[in-house]
């Protein structure tokens, strides 16, 4: 059998819909759908919903071993002076918005906006205020070779909004004459507050009254 395969068969055995599924993995129908319907080939999210079907990892993604998960078969594949880390419990959903839609993000009371719920992601971090997902545009943040943190442009950045912007921290940041978002390094310099690329090609940014931090850069991630 084929991915697609194993997964339909796991998840009529487990008795859920797509929907459901989903649902239980923390994850969007579609990606389901588009794993069964063998669009999509190979997901990032396998783990959780192996963990959501209750089957094996390894039976699901490469049809190894039995269907039903079990210690013997999480164990199979370590050595046996080593021992699996632990998984996160629990997963949380937030929006990817786009750098207009930011400003709005953080403005907004309730954590799902209308209009801004078509794509998410998962993480198991969970957020102290409302948050949401910014890809990176531009290279202003790509940091020289060997010189981390390093966010390469197509990076998904996970922002707080109930985050502490402290000096050090990567914030996303609104300036006065712009309607889009900015992201970059919050330093503090002779008294003075600036928005630092982490590209020395790109000029600081002085704060004087003339931005809005709208949230703290707590994860990054990027898809190959």
């Amino acid at each position: 059998m084929e991915l697609k395969d194993r997964l339909k068969l796991a998840r009529k055995q487990a008795g859920l819909s797509q929907s459901q599924a989903a649902t239980k993995s923390g994850i969007d129908q579609a990606t389901i759908s588009n794993l069964e319907r063998g669009k999509h080939h190979s997901s990032t999210h396998l783990l959780q919903i192996a963990d959501a079907l209750n089957v094996s990892y390894r039976w699901l993604t490469a049809g190894i071993g039995e269907m039903a998960a079990g210690i013997g078969d999480a164990r199979a594949s370590y050595d046996a002076n080593t021992s699996p880390a632990a998984q996160p419990l629990r997963y949380h959903r937030y929006p990817v918005v786009s750098e207009v839609q930011a400003g709005r993000f953080a403005e907004c009371i309730v954590p799902y906006p209308a209009g801004m719920e078509e794509r998410h992601e998962s993480t198991d971090y969970e957020a102290k205020g409302s948050a949401f997902w910014l890809e990176v545009t531009g290279d202003s943040m790509t940091a020289p070779a060997g010189v981390r943190p390093s966010i390469p442009e197509g990076t998904l950045v996970l922002v707080d909004t109930g985050v502490e912007a402290a000096p050090g921290k990567l914030v996303v940041a609104q300036l006065d004459e712009s309607n889009e978002a900015t992201f970059k390094k919050l330093i503090v310099d002779g008294g003075q507050r600036y928005l630092k690329p982490l590209n020395p090609a790109y000029p600081l940014i002085p704060i004087n009254g003339n931005c809005r931090i709208l949230g703290v850069a707590v994860e990054a991630k990027t898809r190959l």
